[in-house]
């Protein structure tokens, strides 16, 4: 099977699909798949990462859009040798002229491959409620009417990640009518074993934790909802001494990581110590008690999985979509609320846990990556719906 990707940027820089791509492609390889990609990134553009596979850049569009007449003529002439092309994200004009180019070529009568659209969250109804993206909200409104559900109307298939995310784009805007909607996962590939390394270049970066600690890693964000972790934590703490620390990990240079310093400088248990990489990374992983991350919206979140593959329990919220796969297994915590006291509370039970079945919880976490977002089970899943989809 000759498989195209098509994204935006390629740039890890870029977010969590390009790397989503990034884990997905070898084992893809591993199953007779020959993937290649196609972004709208400068051709000389040096993404700091060796990739195994061939990237076409052919140089960046107009406006934030990405508008790209280069785009659909490279796709009139290159589409023809692919069975299948996957546009990962919606939103930009990418998506859309995969859908001008498609027409085009059927007028020709020359070899279409199906097109399969995957949005990677991009249809949560959350971005189209936040108070704060009124404007992007209505933006994506006009785009939808004039372009993306044409596209994705037109598609083959819509694939998704999980079942939340799928039935959450039934709600989202009207007209959405694909001819396929479904789940095929996403995963993460198996994390480094644990090492001493690991454990000292985490220690090095932060000397004043203590080995009994809690983990936020993730960007320090309103989404992601560390205001209410920190003012639950910081009324924790005025209750109860023997807690766990709290580490918060994320890049710290931004008006919003100021203000969180802020609130929680009073209370020497809550350490931020910076963006975390590499083995300090892992280190931080396989050695906290429990993973944390209260937000408002994730489609799937890697960190969360991550800290699953290291056999930690995970406290997150039904906003975030891979909540029902961690609720059913009982390999974490789900809020239902997402408040200071509902974060409050849970952190209290939590701490009340005896670390036996905090250890119980990680040992189920590890078997729910394997079974539901380990990459390469979900490959064989993505190339087994595909290769019906072609025979259909």
């Amino acid at each position: 099977m000759q498989l195209l990707h098509v994204i935006n940027s390629m740039s890890p820089l870029s977010g969590g699909t390009s790397q989503a791509i990034r884990n997905i492609i070898p084992n893809l390889e591993s199953l007779n798949v020959k993937n290649d990609v196609v972004c709208l990134d400068a051709a000389g553009q040096d993404y700091g990462v060796r990739d195994n596979f061939n990237i076409y850049k052919i140089g960046k569009g107009k406006t934030s859009y990405q508008y790209s007449p280069v785009l659909v003529d490279w796709f009139q002439k290159k589409l023809q040798y692919y069975d299948v092309v996957v546009v990962h994200g919606i939103w930009q004009y990418a998506n859309y002229g995969m859908y001008k180019a498609i027409k085009k070529i059927k007028k020709s009568q020359a070899k279409l491959p199906k097109v399969i659209i995957m949005p990677h969250g991009m249809l949560d109804p959350y971005f189209q409620k936040a108070t704060d993206r009124k404007w992007k909200a209505l933006r994506n409104e006009i785009v939808w009417r004039l372009t993306e559900k044409k596209a994705i109307n037109a598609a083959d298939a819509v694939f998704f990640t999980c079942e939340e995310e799928l039935n959450l784009a039934r709600t989202t805007f009207r007209g959405y009518k694909p001819k396929l909607a479904i789940n095929v996962g996403i995963g993460i590939p198996n994390p480094p074993e644990e090492t001493a390394e690991m454990r000292a270049a985490f220690k090095q970066l932060s000397p004043s934790v203590p080995n009994n600690y809690w983990l936020f890693l993730s960007r320090i964000h309103p989404k992601k909802g560390i205001d209410l972790l920190i003012a639950a934590y910081n009324n924790l703490c005025l209750k109860t001494r023997n807690i766990p620390d709290l580490v918060i990990a994320g890049p710290a240079n931004s008006a919003y990581a100021e203000e969180m310093i802020a609130m929680a400088r009073d209370n020497s248990k809550i350490h931020f110590i910076g963006m975390l990489s590499g083995k300090a990374k892992w280190g931080a992983f396989y050695g906290c008690q429990a993973y944390l991350l209260p937000s408002h919206q994730e489609n799937f979140g890697i960190a969360i999985v991550e800290a699953m593959a290291c056999k930690k329990p995970v406290l997150i919220t039904k906003n975030i979509n891979i909540w029902r796969e961690i609720k059913a297994d009982n390999c974490g915590w789900v809020l239902e609320e997402l408040t200071v006291t509902a974060v409050e509370q849970q952190l209290q039970e939590i701490a009340a846990l005896p670390v036996a079945k905090l250890k119980q919880k990680g040992v189920q976490a590890k078997q729910t990556f394997e079974d539901k977002f380990n990459v390469r089970n979900q490959s064989k899943i993505f190339v087994s719906t595909l290769n019906n989809i072609i025979k259909a």
